[in-house]
């Protein structure tokens, strides 16, 4: 029996580039090696999400975009958070065996609370607990993450270790799957790309939206004019050529810093890169969202095939707490 994956994302708007780059190309490749299970983690979306009245959109959106870029419910579970009750079971039961300290210290936790200090709820503090949770419920081996989630990761796999001590050998602890996830930045060229900062490509956009929205890109500082010498290292145009175009970087560099292409030049390029590889994906979204109920299939198969796994963990760990 294949190895078993878990991955889950919060439905916080469309999917981008960085989503794309960073986790959904992943999430393809995984499904093809071992037994996957990806989820869209809804309920972690309500401790910053403040209209929900987005949600199912949201959800929706994501879903499309997975199923666009290439998840295959035949080969893998895909589901909403919520849609499998147990977890938040679980969550509580879990909650039991977590130190508080540990949750304080989770430095993510207090980036949050900087963000919206008008709202630091429970939700906030429990979040890895909740994380947790989600990975354990079905005994997923492997958790896919670069090295800056890795602390994350070790705070379930704590937990995890503190509840077999305690109640006996029942979860496994959740691996690392290392991926070498790159930094996508935005728009802007400091901040990774982000829905929330507004310096995102989303990748349901039109051809034409794609194209105005990489015109807007800030490229090269140091370049004020056509006919200044570029330095392709410093430019994030240039840095996101290399995820459409590798094989012609070198090439382009060159022209740069010999100033036979501009800025402008570079970002058409880039924008037709872009609509290139993304073409398939965007043709096979709009077939997907002409069948709207082909969607809601999915997630109701996937969250049945989930709860199956889920309801036989949940009754191993009742047992082992004296809980039946």
């Amino acid at each position: 029996m294949r190895r078993r994956v878990f991955s889950g994302a919060r439905p916080t708007g469309n999917q981008h580039l960085g989503n794309y780059l960073g986790a959904i190309q992943n999430y393809v490749k995984l499904q093809d090696e071992y037994q996957a299970i990806y989820c869209i983690v809804d309920i972690h979306a309500l401790i910053s999400l403040e209209d929900t009245g987005l949600l199912q959109g949201n959800i929706h959106n994501m879903t499309l975009d997975w199923l666009a870029a290439g998840l295959d419910p035949e080969k893998s579970i895909l589901f909403v958070q919520s849609h499998v009750p147990e977890v938040m079971e679980l969550h509580t039961l879990l909650s039991m065996v977590t130190p508080l300290s540990w949750l304080l210290r989770v430095p993510t936790f207090k980036e949050k609370v900087k963000v919206q200090p008008q709202n630091v709820n429970y939700g906030l503090v429990g979040y890895p607990v909740l994380m947790t949770a989600d990975i354990v419920l079905y005994k997923a081996e492997l958790v896919p993450v670069g090295e800056d989630q890795l602390p994350h990761l070790e705070l379930a796999r704590e937990i995890v270790r503190r509840f077999n001590n305690i109640f006996g050998d029942t979860f496994p602890e959740p691996q690392a799957k290392l991926t070498s996830l790159p930094l996508v930045l935005g728009l802007d060229g400091k901040e990774k790309m982000s829905k929330q900062l507004g310096n995102d490509i989303e990748l349901a956009l039109s051809e034409e939206e794609t194209v105005a929205r990489i015109m807007t890109a800030v490229t090269d500082p140091a370049r004020r004019y056509r006919n200044d010498p570029g330095h392709p290292e410093i430019c994030n145009i240039f840095r996101l050529h290399k995820y459409f175009n590798p094989s012609g970087t070198d090439d382009l560099a060159n022209q740069c810093r010999s100033a036979k292409i501009g800025c402008v030049d570079c970002k058409q390029l880039l924008a037709g890169e872009i609509n290139s590889t993304l073409r398939p994906f965007r043709q096979r979204r709009a077939e997907l969202a002409d069948n709207p109920k082909y969607v809601t299939e999915v997630l109701a198969d996937g969250a049945e095939r989930a709860r199956r796994i889920a309801r036989e963990t949940l009754g191993e760990v009742k047992q082992n707490m004296g809980l039946l």
